[in-house]
């Protein structure tokens, strides 16, 4: 292995559980294509199997990486409390250098926050493609003008952890991501996800093929945040559409094979369609 995965791996210490692990999957040479997959806050790496085996299958390389200070074995930990946006950005970067030397193609998908960090990632490397599903830059149910308001406000209270599901709480599934979110983690990676729509009215992206892929009846993350990162992108010459998920439930996680499998299975004969293009 490389230098840069080394230290990529290096990064699991003793708390982190065995399904919170960086995911590898190498043939043991540099193939044509390899992907890095980036999961979304409170998941795992293993948010990713099902798309992992399905490209290591077709004679990929594959790194599911896993972002600071999840995978803990302890699912309340407060590990999650002192996430910045600095940590997913290095985090990122850092695994995208250890996938670089993996295939002659690189791709990033990402999911969630994951999504939104796939799309940093895409604004500054020419990569050869980077699928962003259902990326966080915002709460669906708050209008996105009033968004930087609310994050400020959020920052400056204290800091919650609060529960994803309040009648499950500790019991929420899967077991390899945490139960609650620290709302000022959410605050930081919104905070991250804002600077680049700003640098998107500036700048074309440098990956050759973006794609947005929403659900459209999304649950959560405010899908016209997105849109208008991809308007601006095209706007300057890149090469970055949206694909749009339809007949789908009102939904957020819709690639989880163990949250949702119905629904995940639903959906992941398109997604890797999209990812293999």
């Amino acid at each position: 292995m490389s230098l840069p995965l080394d230290r990529l791996l290096s990064r699991d210490h003793a708390r982190i559980s065995e399904a919170g692990r960086t995911i590898t999957l190498l043939h043991g040479h540099k193939t044509e294509r390899a992907a890095l997959l980036l999961h979304g806050l409170t998941a795992s790496p293993t948010q990713w199997i099902d798309v992992a085996n399905a490209l290591y299958a077709q004679g990929w390389n594959v790194v599911a990486t896993r972002l600071p200070r999840h995978g803990y074995a302890d699912r309340l930990t407060d590990a999650l409390a002192g996430l910045t946006g600095d940590e997913l950005a290095c985090r990122s970067d850092e695994a995208l250098d250890a996938v670089r030397d993996l295939g002659d193609r690189i791709s990033v998908v990402g999911f969630s926050v994951g999504g939104m960090l796939a799309l940093r990632l895409a604004q500054q490397n020419a990569l050869d493609s980077v699928i962003a599903i259902a990326p966080f830059f915002g709460w669906a149910w708050l209008p996105i003008a009033l968004q930087p308001l609310a994050m400020r406000a959020v920052l400056a209270c204290a800091n919650r952890h609060v529960w994803w599901d309040v009648r499950l709480r500790e019991n929420l599934m899967p077991a390899h991501g945490y139960p609650r979110v620290a709302t000022h983690a959410v605050a930081n990676a919104f905070a991250l996800g804002a600077l680049l729509r700003e640098s998107a009215k500036r700048e074309a992206p440098a990956a050759k093929r973006i794609v947005v892929v929403l659900n459209q009846r999304e649950g959560a993350v405010h899908n016209g945040a997105a849109r208008g990162l991809i308007d601006a992108w095209s706007s300057r010459g890149g090469n970055a559409r949206i694909h749009l998920l339809t007949g789908l439930p009102l939904s957020h996680d819709i690639i989880e094979p163990l949250a949702q499998p119905a629904l995940s299975g639903r959906v992941f004969n398109e997604i890797m369609e999209i990812i293999t293009e």
